[in-house]
């Protein structure tokens, strides 16, 4: 099965997505994080689709190694490992549908039944006391926690931060038995992360994410000797070889890497089999609600590592709530989402609203 086309698709100027055709009319269909969307798009049909042209689809490893190497000179990281991840999910997807079997079953069947997944926060304008007021609407949900990004991202000790005060907030009106994490997007230096550390480890806060500057491991290790609140780093890591430092010298605890911003399915692989040789968690950054929660949902349910609710966006998303790309949206049920029992991703993608929206 011969890969013949990699069609990559800008929709609202914004959302990134992949389609990788074959000779025998299998199609899969994948996600590129929307950071930068043209950028992203130039390198898939530039960098990217020159080497699968007539390519074995089903050769998985050995197209992402290729992938990997061929362009290594761009820098082996950021939009490079996220524009392979969209034509990696897209080639499991291929996968899954030539054997009829869903993706899970490829990577080594249920773990465990189903996803728990907690409510993830993006909005930051809002008072201490409306944050709290949310978080109790979506624990009534059945959601298992709730994450508030509270600072101003990258501001250096300098700029709008809420942090305490909305944690505060939260641990007050839904109680001790609620699940808070706060994400604070690289806001501090050293020694105001581990201030607000201990302040959050006396409201119970499950998880402090992202404290510090993404490529200083040597402060994470320090803000990690220093605290008992748990540290969960990763979404802007992108291989392996990343995640292996962020290990051993930032001694983070928990581990967060993107389905769709780390190489795909298959650089997610090489993430678990790290985070199970060291014996860490994964809670996975996941802020796409389309593609990017159905890969990951797959990984969820088999991937051991994967032990604690992972991350779901509750935000407005256009190609889901407005004009929705797929006819059978995952969506949580009681705070869970559970994968289709369908071919690949499972994914029913609506090819009209998709060239509806597409804007490239």
């Amino acid at each position: 099965m011969r890969i013949t086309e990699v069609e990559s698709i800008i929709l609202l100027d914004r959302f990134h997505i992949v389609k990788v055709h074959t000779d025998e009319q299998i199609t899969g269909v994948g996600e590129v994080s929307p950071m930068n969307a043209r950028v992203s798009h130039a390198l898939v049909e530039n960098a990217l689709t020159p080497l699968l042209i007539g390519e074995e689809a089903t050769d998985i490893e050995r197209l992402w190694r290729r992938m990997y190497t061929k362009p290594h000179k761009l820098g082996p990281g950021g939009v490079q490992l996220n524009a392979m991840a969209g034509i990696d999910i897209a080639l499991w997807d291929i996968l899954g549908k030539a054997a009829g079997l869903p993706l899970y079953k490829l990577l080594g069947g249920k773990y465990r039944p189903t996803a728990k997944v907690y409510a993830s926060s993006m909005a930051r304008g809002m008072t201490p006391e409306q944050e709290a007021e949310r978080a109790l609407s979506y624990k009534e949900q059945g959601f298992f926690g709730y994450k508030i990004h509270s600072a101003t991202p990258w501001m250096h000790d300098d700029g709008f931060d809420q942090t305490v005060a909305t944690a505060t907030a939260v641990r007050r009106l839904v109680g001790d038995d609620f699940p808070i994490m706060v994400d604070v997007n690289n806001a501090y230096y050293g020694h105001t992360a581990i201030k607000i550390a201990r302040a959050l480890e006396d409201l119970g806060v499950w998880h402090f994410e992202e404290p510090l500057a993404t490529h200083d491991y040597e402060a994470y290790g320090r803000l990690a000797d220093a605290v008992e609140i748990p540290v969960a780093v990763g979404e802007q890591e992108y291989t392996a070889w990343q995640f292996r430092d962020l290990i051993t010298i930032g001694k983070v605890d928990i581990l967060q890497p993107d389905v769709i911003k780390c190489g795909g399915i298959t650089g997610f692989t090489k993430i678990a089999t790290l985070a199970d040789t060291y014996t860490k968690p994964i809670t996975v950054h996941n802020t796409q609600q389309t593609i990017g929660t159905s890969a990951h949902v797959h990984l969820w349910v088999s991937t051991p590592s994967c032990v604690y609710p992972q991350e779901y966006n509750i935000e407005h998303n256009p190609v889901l709530d407005d004009t929705p790309i797929w006819r059978n949206p995952l969506v949580p049920i009681d705070g869970r989402i559970t994968p289709w029992e369908l071919p690949g991703l499972g994914i029913d993608l609506d090819d009209e609203a998709v060239t509806r929206l597409r804007t490239n």
